[in-house]
């Protein structure tokens, strides 16, 4: 390694240490700001009703992101059953929301998916596939809600009101051209410095759309549903998708901080901020926290029989 590449790590790592400061500066700052026995007071305020169908969402979303795996099971061709399939997908999906999609996401596939018996190509396709699902059917959505003109940035930001409809216009190109290339190019191999990969069929990378737009509109719908009278599903939708590539870019574990500031500030006029605040607490609670300590029981039971399966089971001593 060079010494000018080595140079350049320490201040790319400096200045990401510099920047997690700045977000714990701002939210101490705002923390001090919010009227916190309000907060508490609204989510006090959820009703059983209310929670049940905020889990029941929960679940469906769930569900509906280890249809990714089952896609890429076709895609990938491999034969894994169907029930240890989604349960792979569930878990890495829980601890890449909460850990990060490089340690959380790809990396507990990896593992599972090899100690299920698939081989390192056969798991990097899934992953692939995955990852590209979840982004393609984000372009979809994002970029129909983006052009239609419905959100709107506060001022100051790089994208102006005048420029996210075309934003949106490019993102639905982007969607075509995928679709085009998928049904032109099917069944061809590329091969880019010793990896190789193919693009799906149409039918699929139409299901690769359908799932993860679903998916993303169900998300919307929990906190939409969590959120108080007088905010437009649209606004809630355009306010998630934001939120979700601040915190991609930012690089901060589930987006603490970056995911309520985006809300504050795309929505801060429509909704009081304790309110807000105790809308996107609930929604954490149910669609991090909740399904994280699931996954976290789960990958214990799953290391435990891996170990005992490891384990040789010695003989009884028998009598001469």
């Amino acid at each position: 390694m060079t010494v000018s590449r080595q140079r350049w790590r320490k201040i790319r790592r400096v200045a990401f240490y510099v920047f997690l400061a700045l977000v714990a500066v701002l939210l101490v700052r705002y923390a001090r700001s919010v009227d916190w026995a309000q907060v508490g007071a609204t989510l006090a305020g959820y009703g059983p009703g209310t929670l049940a169908i905020a889990i029941g969402l929960t679940v469906a979303s769930y569900l509906l992101y280890s249809a990714y795996d089952l896609a890429g099971r076709r895609y990938a061709r491999h034969d894994l059953p169907t029930p240890k399939v989604m349960g792979i997908a569930m878990l890495a999906y829980a601890f890449s929301l909460n850990v990060g999609a490089l340690f959380g996401g790809a990396g507990f596939r990896y593992r599972i998916y090899s100690q299920a018996g698939l081989g390192l190509g056969t798991i990097s396709r899934i992953v692939a596939f995955a990852i590209g699902t979840n982004w393609m059917g984000y372009l979809l959505l994002a970029g129909a809600l983006f052009a239609s003109g419905r959100v709107r940035p506060p001022p100051g930001w790089p994208v102006t009101g005048e420029r996210l409809p075309w934003l949106g216009a490019a993102m639905l190109v982007a969607v075509v051209v995928y679709l085009v290339a998928s049904h032109v190019t099917h069944g061809r191999v590329y091969h880019v410095r010793g990896h190789h990969f193919r693009l799906p069929s149409l039918p699929l990378a139409l299901l690769q759309l359908a799932l993860a737009a679903t998916n993303w509109a169900l998300m919307a719908a929990l906190v939409f549903m969590l959120m108080p009278d007088g905010v437009a599903y649209a606004d809630v939708l355009g306010a998630l998708l934001v939120a979700a590539v601040a915190s991609a870019i930012a690089h901060i574990p589930a987006g603490i901080g970056v995911q309520e500031a985006v809300f504050i500030a795309l929505l801060g006029h429509q909704v009081p901020q304790p309110q807000m605040l105790a809308a996107l607490l609930a929604y954490r609670a149910c669609y991090y926290l909740g399904p994280l300590m699931v996954a976290v029981a789960g990958y214990a039971l799953f290391e435990t029989r891996r170990r005992n399966a490891r384990t040789p089971r010695s003989s009884p001593v028998r009598p001469d």
